[in-house]
C-alpha cells in the first residue's frame, strides 16, 4: 500500500448511487466476518452501496471512480440520529488506486474492482466486478422524479491497529420515486463475498433500498475509537 497524500476530509458530489439491504442466506457465516466486540443487528441485515462518480470535478481529490462496498448492520450501535444502525465494512471494491490507498490507511478492506450502472427506461442494472469477473448484479426499477431529499450522517466502522474505529459520513441525497429492488444475484460462488448472498426468496430491508441520481457526501476526518 502506497501512503496516501490526500488529506481528510474528502468531499464527493452528485454520485449515482444504488443502495440495497437484505437478509442473508447464511446469517451465521456473515456474522463470522465481524471482529470481536461487534455483533450483527437483530434483523441480520446486510447493506450494499453500488455507485459511480463520473467526473473528477465531482470530488475534492479522489478523482472519478466506481465503488461497491458491502457489510453488516451492527447491534446496539447507532449513527448520530440514534436510529440508523452503525455498519461494518467487510468488502470494498474500488476502481481508483489513490482512493484505495486513502481508505486502506483508515482500516477499510479496499481491493481493486469495477462497478457499472446501466439504465434502460425504468430499469437500472448495477454490476460489481472483481478481478475482471462479475460477482454481484442488482436490478431495480426507478422512477423519473425525485420523491424526497435524504440528509444526515451514517456511521461506518473499521479496524485499525487492533482498534475499532468509527467514522461519521454526512450525506445529502435526492431519492428517486417509484423504486423497486427487483433482484439481487451473487454470481461467483468461489468469491469470499458470496457468504453475504441474500436469502431466497429475497427479503429486502425496505427502508434501505433506494436509488439516488445525485448523492453527495464526505469521507470523514475526525474518526474516533469505537469501544465495545
Amino acid at each position: 500500500m502506497a501512503p496516501s497524500t490526500l488529506a481528510a476530509s474528502q468531499l464527493v458530489i452528485n454520485s449515482r448511487m444504488l443502495y440495497s439491504s437484505w437478509v442473508p442466506a447464511d446469517p451465521e457465516g456473515a456474522a463470522k466476518l465481524l471482529p470481536q466486540g461487534l455483533k450483527p443487528a437483530a434483523n441480520k441485515a446486510i447493506y450494499m452501496n453500488q455507485y459511480l462518480v463520473d467526473s473528477a470535478d465531482q470530488t475534492s481529490g479522489f478523482g472519478a471512480y466506481s465503488l461497491t462496498y458491502i457489510g453488516l448492520d451492527l447491534d446496539g450501535r447507532k449513527a448520530p440520529d440514534g436510529v440508523t444502525p452503525a455498519r461494518f465494512f467487510t468488502h470494498y471494491f474500488n476502481s481508483a488506486e489513490g482512493m484505495r490507498n486513502y481508505v486502506l490507511q483508515r482500516g477499510v478492506p479496499a481491493s481493486e474492482g469495477l462497478t457499472t450502472l446501466e439504465s434502460s427506461g425504468r430499469e437500472l442494472v448495477a454490476t460489481t466486478h472483481s478481478g475482471g469477473v462479475p460477482i454481484i448484479r442488482a436490478v431495480a426499477r426507478v422512477g423519473a422524479k425525485i420523491a424526497t431529499v435524504a440528509r444526515g450522517q451514517l456511521t461506518y466502522v473499521t479496524k485499525v491497529g487492533g482498534k475499532l474505529i468509527g467514522g461519521n459520513y454526512p450525506y445529502v441525497g435526492e431519492i428517486a420515486d417509484a423504486f423497486e429492488l427487483v433482484s439481487l444475484e451473487f454470481l461467483a460462488k468461489d468469491h469470499p463475498v458470496y457468504v453475504l448472498r441474500p436469502a431466497s426468496p429475497l427479503q429486502r430491508i425496505e427502508g434501505w433500498c433506494w436509488y439516488s441520481p445525485r448523492d453527495s457526501f464526505a469521507y470523514p476526518g475526525g474518526e474516533y475509537e469505537f469501544t465495545p
